[in-house]
């Protein structure tokens, strides 16, 4: 027996409402367009600071407003105040090196050209092959390359100076939008599956799925990074290398990429040092490098993020410099979340598809008997 059409009104209607909820919720997302980075890491700071307040409410007597505040103050303290310190010393440091690049006390060419002259004659032979043997031409690309890295640092700085306002906005913003993620975000995070039009067993399992890796990536690869781009300024300071901070942040930035990692910045200084002379100090770093800064990744990550949530090499590879592409800095926790909910739909899909023929199997034989 065939069920009765709906009435046409009706139809018209559901596809209208839906029409205005697509329009609603477009115009809304468009209205967090200026605040993004201040909510996407709002969001970010709740999700992973969620468990903290958890075990904080029974301990204050179930109250949730004070638990949420000194949540707030913990993330303050251990987490913003710190960024904020580092990064007024960052820029410092960078604009010190910039103005001593500027004044020819750094001479980055001249660097590159005491390597290549200590390079072996078979090692010149292949950069002749390969087209890279004409030095001056090398210093000329990298003298620009430079240049251009110092107006980008410059303009960026300039306009940090310029949008304080947008900043101090931004960043209250954060703040209050942490306190009520913190304090309501479970009966929000409800609300949110009951809208979701799919099957409650995966949007239980996508909405883990989701908390996971965001939990994974910001203290899996962040922690990672700060300790081996903290390991590599500990030790270029003791060796002497000048703006120790600025390349321990950049050891930092590149250790969220794996297969490339901080050895981008401490490999070139060790082969520098072994061929202008300073062969204990090359051999140092290197060992360092290897046995130090490059096991952090092995003993730190499994740890941190555990094998559950680990995904290949090459996905969180490509994920991270895509995400970095698209949504600038952010797009570093972005990409590798993204790509996690990738891989999670197709595997939800994967197994209703399978599962799907295995219930209807046997109506289809008993029609075919039939």
């Amino acid at each position: 027996m065939t069920e009765p059409r709906p009435p046409r009104s009706t139809r018209l209607e559901s596809r209208a409402f839906i029409l205005l909820l697509i329009a609603v919720t477009i115009g809304f997302g468009w209205i967090l367009v200026p605040f993004f980075g201040a909510v996407f890491w709002g969001v970010v700071m709740a999700i992973l600071f969620a468990p903290v307040y958890r075990r904080l409410v029974p301990k204050l007597g179930g109250r949730r407003t004070p638990a949420a505040l000194v949540t707030l103050a913990l993330i303050l303290v251990i987490v913003i105040i710190p960024t904020v310190m580092i990064t007024g010393a960052l820029v410092r440091e960078a604009a010190t090196v910039y103005a001593r690049t500027q004044s020819g006390e750094l001479n980055f060419p001249l660097y590159f050209a005491q390597v290549y002259d200590a390079l072996p004659t078979w090692v010149t032979s292949l950069l002749d092959r390969a087209g890279l043997g004409n030095l001056a031409e090398l210093q000329a690309k990298l003298t620009a390359s430079l240049q251009q890295i110092g107006q980008f640092v410059g303009t960026q700085a300039l306009a940090i100076g310029q949008n304080t306002l947008d900043l101090v906005v931004s960043f209250f913003v954060m703040l209050y939008l942490m306190f009520f993620l913190l304090r309501d975000g479970a009966a929000l995070s409800r609300r949110i599956r009951e809208a979701v039009p799919l099957n409650g067993a995966h949007k239980r399992e996508l909405s883990q799925k989701f908390a996971t890796v965001v939990r994974a990536t910001v203290k899996g690869n962040v922690l990672v990074a700060i300790a081996q781009g903290a390991l590599g300024g500990i030790a270029f300071a003791f060796l002497g290398i000048h703006a120790a901070l600025l390349w321990a942040v950049l050891m930092a930035f590149l250790s969220l990429l794996p297969a490339v990692g901080a050895g981008l910045i401490w490999a070139p200084v060790a082969i520098y040092f072994l061929v202008t002379g300073a062969v204990a100090k090359g051999v140092i770093l290197i060992a360092y490098g290897l046995l130090v800064i490059g096991l952090v990744d092995n003993v730190l990550r499994p740890v941190l993020v555990g094998k559950d949530t680990k995904m290949p090499d090459y996905v969180v590879l490509i994920s991270t410099l895509g995400g970095m592409a698209i949504f600038g800095l952010n797009g570093f926790v972005i990409g590798p979340v993204i790509a996690a909910m990738f891989m999670a739909v197709w595997d939800l899909y994967i197994v209703e598809r399978t599962a799907v023929p295995d219930e209807i199997e046997p109506k289809d034989v008993r029609k075919e008997g039939d």
